[in-house]
């Protein structure tokens, strides 16, 4: 009888025999030189990785590239890492140096390991995502172009991971590296409703904004959506003017260039000079009108459980 719901493919079906032998059974690892690494099992086995970087966009042909490598040093095995490096397994020593030399034949670098810049992971970008604030491929391009040494080498102070995210949305999670770089929308898109309906689907565009900047036109005939123009996530900044996180000293340019001396008999500066945003309404009364922009939200009283705990 034929499966009728496959599911996941068994992992252990895909991996090299050395490690479905030694699986869970690992000695220890190391880095022989950037880009090759060796895992030493209980048993003795060896098994040697050679990573390579690879950008995230890929072709087909680069796809058959990597297999006619993986199928003529490494059994038919290879992997994907999570920040899209490329990883050659064999448990043959004398497979790393054709396996480097086949990768740099097709243009890979060889590297990514120990205190290295590991590839640079990023979302979508405009070949895909609708909502993107600017691309995604040729800005990681143009930042590994500048740091291409040091993927090949081991010469960083340790390791270092770089995200890049096409908004604010950062659907790739790019505050889970050491840098983050984010685009943002500061200025209005411009919508060219002859194409709109041709090349969008209009329900996906409006539920692409998280503040509903996109709305449908008024006019139920057009296939076509406005902007809301005057959201806070199209402006320069959110900050309230007077929010004291804004205001305060360690907002100031040359706050490295403050002496940090301590005077046991006062603080070491006027509260007032320091902090004047958040006291105002404690000393002066103050009929000014509130922000049209709202700070953080205030703190909610908690309720009560149904049961005691």
């Amino acid at each position: 009888m034929s499966k009728t719901d496959i599911g996941p493919p068994n992992f252990r079906e895909m991996i090299p025999e050395v490690i479905r032998k030694n699986y869970g059974r690992w000695k220890y690892h190391e880095i022989l030189k950037p880009g090759v690494l060796r895992h030493v099992a209980e048993s003795g086995d060896e098994l040697y990785t050679v990573r390579v970087g690879s950008p995230r966009l890929v072709s087909v042909d680069f796809i058959r590239d990597l297999c006619n490598i993986a199928d003529q040093y490494c059994d038919g095995h290879l992997r994907f890492t999570s920040r899209y490096n490329i990883e050659f397994l064999t448990p043959n020593k004398t497979n790393v140096e054709p396996i480097i030399k086949a990768s740099k034949k097709i243009g890979l670098p060889v590297g990514g390991t120990g205190d290295a810049i590991s590839n640079i992971v990023h979302t979508q970008g405009w070949v895909h995502c609708h909502s993107a604030a600017t691309d995604s491929s040729p800005i990681v391009k143009a930042i590994m172009d500048e740091l291409y040494s040091y993927f090949t080498s081991m010469k960083l102070p340790a390791k270092l991971r770089v995200s890049l995210a096409c908004c604010i949305n950062m659907c790739g999670a790019v505050h889970c590296s050491d840098l983050a770089i984010v685009g943002v929308h500061t200025k209005i898109p411009k919508v060219n409703n002859e194409k709109l309906a041709a090349v969008c689907e209009i329900p996906t565009v409006m539920a692409s904004c998280p503040t509903g900047a996109i709305r449908r036109h008024p006019d139920k005939d057009l296939k076509a959506v406005v902007v809301k123009e005057d959201l806070p996530c199209l402006r320069w900044s959110n900050s309230p003017r007077y929010h004291v996180l804004r205001d305060c000293r360690l907002g100031v340019v040359e706050a490295e260039l403050q002496k940090f001396a301590v005077d046991m008999r006062r603080t070491p500066e006027r509260v007032l000079e320091a902090h004047s945003s958040d006291k105002v309404a404690h000393f002066f009364a103050d009929l000014r009108s509130t922000t049209e922009r709202a700070g953080f939200p205030s703190p909610k009283c908690t309720e009560a459980f149904a049961m005691p705990t």
